[in-house]
């Protein structure tokens, strides 16, 4: 008797999933290991092939649900550990030890679209055929050599929306980061210009404070001056912020700016876990691996001790009830979260009248 197809349930309606999130850092995926992780409540496995390029898998085998990535490598195919089924890169059962080999039809895994872009490896975990174009161009990442840039990777208990708040909205720095990266009070009293497309919502701050950001005053001609400065963040879906951050003096425009290009992009674990991807580019001493290895660090603690506990501390507040209903008290500072929010749930309402 044919075992059942192994058909995976769609994602609950709180997700994108006709789109690409990120599911590691290039670096984590090696030559030889099966990754593994779960993404939008799905156990992904993720192996390179002997060309390098990287492939994923539904991580569980459709005879006993064993996960795969507990089985071992037989070329560019996976051997199941608990009763040997073999499967190809694309899922395809290729190999069943038992009986007179017969393969049954439903001895299948799901094959997942990738992308290797950026220092990151993209995955689509929706139905509709993948889209390449869908995946923003952050190629500025790549632009100052790899010793200006650097990533990291965070697991957070909360909702993956809280993320993109915190980093939405970034008047909370005058009240919870250190002076490391203070405005020194100057940015909450701004209220941040909002630019929106169909696909994304943008904020601008900019303001003067003496001296600059410590992270850009160190590179700026006179590190004890005035210096004018910028944050401009864009989302795009389903969980991508760009953020820029510079600083100028004298008779300078933005475009000379001092300045650093960060990603933070987050890919839902489950609905209150996310994997929390970061990663930062700089114009300045751009040959210093020291000074980059540091930065990074800095930026990975900073999150985890100071932007962390908040995060989890509302998830936990929050319990499960949806942002809205529970009547939050909305300001100025709010804008540009609270229309990401409200677009997100617009194209994932979209995409399930389109499939409906």
């Amino acid at each position: 008797m044919n075992a059942p197809t192994n058909a995976l349930a769609k994602a609950p309606a709180r997700y994108l999933t006709n789109a690409w999130y990120v599911a590691a850092l290039s670096t984590e995926v090696d030559a030889q290991a099966l990754f593994h992780r779960k993404i939008l409540d799905t156990s992904v496995m993720i192996y390179r092939l002997a060309d390098g390029s990287p492939v994923a898998l539904h991580d569980r085998c459709p005879h006993r649900f064993a996960p795969l990535h507990m089985g071992k490598r037989e070329g560019d195919e996976i051997a199941c550990f608990y009763h040997a089924l073999r499967f190809n890169s694309g899922g395809t059962c290729t190999h069943n030890p038992h009986g007179n080999g017969n393969i049954p039809d439903g001895a299948k895994v799901r094959a997942f679209p990738l992308l290797e872009r950026h220092g990151f490896i993209w995955i689509w975990m929706g139905e509709r055929t993948a889209d390449p174009d869908l995946l923003p161009d952050f190629s500025p990442l790549e632009d100052s050599g790899p010793n200006a840039v650097g990533y990291t990777y965070m697991h957070m208990d909360a909702n993956f929306e809280l993320i993109i708040d915190n980093v939405m909205d970034l008047s909370h720095i005058d009240h919870v980061h250190g002076e490391i990266i203070s405005t020194r009070g100057k940015l909450s009293p701004k209220i941040p210009k909002i630019r929106s497309t169909q696909r994304s919502i943008s904020s601008r701050w900019e303001w003067e404070q003496q001296p600059a950001m410590l992270i850009l005053a160190p590179f700026l001609p006179d590190p004890d001056a005035e210096a004018r400065q910028y944050f401009d963040i864009t989302w795009t879906p389903p969980a991508n912020i760009q953020l820029s951050v510079g600083a100028v003096q004298g008779d300078l425009d933005f475009d000379d700016a001092m300045m650093q290009y960060d990603l933070h992009t987050a890919t839902p674990e489950g609905q209150f876990s996310t994997h929390y991807f970061f990663a930062t580019r700089r114009n300045h001493d751009i040959d210093n691996a020291e000074y980059n290895a540091m930065k990074i660090k800095a930026m990975h603690d900073t999150f985890e001790a100071e932007d962390g506990p908040i995060i989890t501390g509302v998830q936990r507040e929050m319990g499960d009830a949806d942002f809205f209903d529970l009547n939050p008290v909305l300001m100025s500072n709010d804008v540009g979260p609270v229309r990401v929010r409200k677009l997100l749930q617009k194209l994932i309402q979209e995409e399930l009248a389109a499939s409906g």
